[in-house]
C-alpha cells in the first residue's frame, strides 16, 4: 500500500496533537485538582506561598481541566467527526495548526498568570485581556476551519454532531467576546466594559453557557457520533436528535440567571432563569435517552466493551447531572443548596461523569483510528481505568452532597433569640470528613488518568499513522 498522502485524506495530525495534549492536560488539572482538595484538607499545603495558595490555583485547575482538557478534547473530536462525516479533509491545514499551537499557547499563558494573580475574577473568564484576545483569535479561526470544512463537505447531509460542534463553536466566540468586553489599564489589569448587577448578569449568562455550550452542546456532538460508531448501532432517533438540538440551544441560553437568586439582580431576571431552567429539564433528558436508547440491541457489549461502557455511563451521569441542574435552580432549593459544597458536587457529577468520562472513552475510540492500529494496547487497562474513575466520581459527588446539606442547615440553624446556632469555623469542621473522602476520590480518578497515558503511549509507540492517512485516503477515494 502506497503511504503518499493524497490531498483528498483526511488531515490526521491536528487530530493526533489535540488527542495527546488532551490526556497530558488531563493529567496536568486533575492532579492539580487533588492537591488543592488536599489543600481543604491539610492546610499546610498551601505552603504560605501566595503562589500556591488555593485562591489563586483553583482557577487555574478550573482552567485546565476546561479548556486545557475539555478544550482539546473537542478540538481533536470535532476535526476527526466533522471530516469523517462530510467525507473531505480540513479546509485549511496552516489554520488548522495554528489553532492547535494558539490553544496550548492561551493554556501556558494561564498556568503562568493565574498563580502570579493576574485575574479578571470573573468566574470561567479569569485570563487578563491579552490571553483572551489571543483565545478570541484563535477560536475564530477554529471556526472558520471547522465550517469551511462543512461548505466544502462532499456529502449533501449535514450530520447532528456537527451541529452541535457547529452551535458550540459560535456560542462560545459570543459568550467570550462579549463577556469579555473590558478597558485594560495595563498590560495584565483590566476593568469590565460592564458595571453592579449588569456585569453579574452577563457573567453569569457567559458562566452558565460556559457549562451549557462549552461542557454540554460539543460534548453532545461527541456523544452523537462516538457512541452509534462504538456500539455499532444506529441513532435511535434521527428525528428526536433534531429536536433535542433546537430545544437545547433555544433554552439553556437563559439558564444563567440561576446563579444568582437572592441577589441585587431584579428579582424577574431571577425567576425566567429558574423557569428556563426546569424546563431545560425536557431536552437534556431527551438527549440522554437518545443515546441510552441507541444501545437497544447491543446492551450484551457492555460485558465485554470497556469504552463503550465508560460513554454509557457518562450518559448516565449527564442524565443524573442535568436532572439535578434544574432542581438547584428552584428558588427554595437553592436557598438551601448556593455557596455549599452541593453546587461543587453538581459541577463535578457533570465535569467527572458526563464530560471527562465521554471525552475518554471518545478518545479510546479514535486514537487507534489515527494511529493506524486495530485498538489500544490494553483492553485490561481501559477498565481498570473506567473502575477508578466510576468509583472516583461517586466518591467524590456523594461527599459534596452530604457536605452541602450539611452546611446548608448549619448556616440556616437560628437560636430562639434569633442568633445563629452554629459558627462558621463549627460549619467547617463538620464537612472535614467530606473533603477527605473528595480528596481521595479525585486522587482515584486522576490515576485512572495516569493509566491511559500509559495505555496511549504504548499504543502511539507501535503505531503507524502513515497507515491510517493510507487507509482515510481510501476511505474517502472510496465513498465518491
Amino acid at each position: 500500500m502506497s503511504t503518499a498522502i493524497s490531498p483528498t485524506a483526511y488531515n490526521y495530525k491536528v487530530v493526533r496533537q489535540f488527542a495527546i495534549m488532551t490526556v497530558v492536560w488531563g493529567i496536568l488539572g486533575m492532579g492539580l485538582g487533588v492537591f488543592i482538595a488536599s489543600q481543604l484538607v491539610w492546610p499546610q499545603l498551601n505552603l504560605d506561598l501566595p503562589w500556591t495558595s488555593f485562591g489563586r490555583l483553583r482557577p487555574l485547575h478550573t482552567n485546565l481541566v476546561i479548556f486545557a482538557f475539555g478544550g482539546c478534547a473537542l478540538f481533536a473530536t470535532s476535526y476527526y467527526v466533522v471530516q469523517r462525516t462530510c467525507q473531505t479533509r480540513l479546509i485549511s491545514d496552516s489554520l488548522a495548526a495554528f489553532t492547535f499551537w494558539g490553544w496550548q499557547a492561551v493554556i501556558v499563558g494561564a498556568l503562568i498568570t493565574l498563580p502570579l494573580g493576574y485575574t479578571t475574577t470573573k468566574e470561567y473568564a479569569e485570563l487578563e485581556w491579552p490571553i483572551a484576545v489571543l483565545l478570541a483569535i484563535v477560536w475564530v479561526t477554529y471556526g472558520v476551519v471547522f465550517f469551511g470544512t462543512i461548505v466544502k463537505r462532499k456529502t449533501k447531509h449535514i450530520y447532528v454532531g456537527n451541529w452541535f460542534y457547529g452551535a458550540f463553536i459560535v456560542v462560545t466566540a459570543m459568550l467570550h467576546i462579549v463577556n469579555h468586553a473590558s478597558l485594560p489599564v495595563s498590560l495584565f489589569k483590566s476593568y469590565s466594559a460592564y458595571s453592579g448587577a449588569t456585569d453579574a448578569m452577563i457573567q453569569w449568562w457567559y458562566g452558565h453557557n460556559a457549562v451549557g455550550f462549552f461542557l454540554t452542546t460539543g460534548f453532545l456532538g461527541m456523544m452523537y457520533y462516538f457512541v452509534p460508531k462504538q456500539a455499532e448501532r444506529p441513532i435511535y432517533s434521527y428525528r428526536l436528535s433534531i429536536v433535542h438540538f433546537w430545544a437545547l440551544i433555544t433554552l439553556y441560553i437563559w439558564a444563567g440567571p440561576h446563579h444568582l437568586h437572592y441577589t441585587a439582580l431584579p428579582d424577574w431576571a431571577q425567576s425566567l432563569g429558574m423557569a428556563m431552567s426546569i424546563i431545560l429539564l425536557a431536552p437534556s433528558w431527551g438527549g440522554m435517552i437518545n443515546g441510552m436508547m441507541t444501545l437497544s440491541g447491543a446492551w450484551h457489549k457492555l460485558r465485554t466493551d470497556p469504552i463503550l461502557r465508560f460513554l454509557v455511563v457518562s450518559l448516565a451521569f449527564y442524565g443524573m447531572s442535568t436532572f439535578e441542574g434544574p432542581m438547584m435552580a428552584i428558588k427554595t432549593v437553592n436557598s438551601l443548596s448556593h455557596y455549599t459544597d452541593w453546587t461543587v458536587g453538581h459541577v463535578h457529577a457533570g465535569a467527572l461523569g458526563w464530560v471527562a468520562m465521554i471525552s475518554i472513552g471518545a478518545l479510546y475510540h479514535m486514537i487507534p483510528k489515527v494511529y493506524g492500529r486495530e485498538q489500544m494496547h490494553s483492553t485490561g487497562l481501559i477498565n481498570a481505568h473506567f473502575w477508578l474513575a466510576t468509583i472516583g466520581t461517586v466518591l467524590y459527588i456523594s461527599s459534596m452532597w452530604v457536605n452541602g446539606i450539611t452546611q446548608g442547615l448549619m448556616w440556616r440553624a437560628i437560636n430562639d433569640d434569633g442568633t445563629l446556632t452554629y459558627s462558621f469555623v463549627e460549619a467547617l469542621q463538620a464537612s472535614h470528613p467530606g473533603f477527605i473522602v473528595r480528596a481521595l476520590g479525585g486522587a482515584f480518578f486522576a490515576s485512572g488518568m495516569l493509566l491511559m497515558a500509559y495505555n496511549v503511549f504504548r499504543t502511539v509507540r507501535a503505531s503507524k499513522p502513515a497507515e491510517a492517512e493510507a487507509a482515510a485516503q481510501i476511505a474517502v477515494v472510496g465513498a465518491h
